[in-house]
């Protein structure tokens, strides 16, 4: 806020409405402007428009918060139990246990392996409805009891928790993350300046992929395919890369805070 003195607008979006709150007790310099908004970035295009000057700069801060992972009341984390929640927004009627007990075990093993990148995806889904035929999973301790008897002890994870793929695949499926990524960036490109900036921190390869790919078809000319005589998409580029290769945290911001040690930053400048 001190860099966008003086006559600068800040505009935060948040699916999570606490966050919100929390953010508009923080002092405000003079000669800026905050508004904020609670809805998805993917409606940024339509939010941006009503504010009726140009955007300068847009950043992305994909994932949690500190704040929400340390709450046991959002069951997004698995190390105290609490309700099996995971919406950012909590508004939105469908949560991770409503997911859980009412999705076929072939959706849940495709959004395990999916979004989570997880090798037990078959056994933890088998396991998954089991359990539910028996009594409904409620709480993040039931998730958790389900992927330690699903995997062998001997084939868990030394550098993480048995069951954080599990907890994150879901998570994404609830607030169904990764669409409104693509289409946050896309609406990014749209309402940015010329010479503006996007940047956007991810946590997650997933999210670094989609960030990743979609700047590099947006900084080509022709994305028509290798074999095509000649160009037929008339696609033009819109931005330039500025990270060839993504921007990640220090030793000592790692050692800071650990949380940061999987972050990504890419950035894309407007032409």
């Amino acid at each position: 806020m001190e860099r966008l003195r003086p006559g600068g607008l800040l505009l935060g979006i948040d699916r999570d409405a606490s966050a919100l709150e929390r953010f508009a007790q923080e002092p405000v310099p003079p000669g800026v402007t905050v508004m904020l908004e609670h809805t998805n970035f993917a409606q940024l295009a339509p939010v941006a428009e009503r504010i009726g000057r140009p955007v300068n700069g847009v950043v992305f801060d994909l994932g949690l918060s500190s704040l929400q992972l340390d709450d046991p009341e959002r069951g997004f984390s698995f190390q105290a139990d609490g309700p099996l929640d995971m919406r950012l927004d909590r508004s939105e009627p469908w949560t991770a246990a409503d997911l859980l007990n009412r999705e076929s075990e072939s959706e849940l093993r495709r959004i395990l392996k999916q979004y989570g990148q997880e090798r037990w995806a078959a056994r933890i889904a088998q396991r998954i409805a089991e359990r539910r035929r028996r009594t409904p999973l409620k709480t993040t301790r039931d998730l958790v009891d389900v992927v330690t008897g699903a995997i062998p002890r001997g084939a868990w994870p030394r550098d993480i928790h048995v069951a954080t793929r599990t907890f994150m695949a879901f998570r994404i499926a609830v607030n169904r993350e990764l669409e409104a990524i693509e289409k946050g960036l896309k609406a990014a490109i749209e309402v940015l300046a010329s010479g503006g900036r996007v940047g956007v921190v991810s946590f997650h390869s997933l999210e670094d992929k989609i960030a990743k790919n979609l700047f590099n078809v947006e900084a080509k000319d022709c994305i028509c395919p290798p074999q095509a005589p000649v160009c037929l998409c008339g696609h033009q580029r819109s931005v330039r890369v500025v990270t060839r290769k993504p921007i990640t945290p220090s030793e000592t911001e790692v050692q800071e805070n650990p949380r940061a040690r999987s972050a990504k930053l890419r950035v894309a400048e407007k032409l």
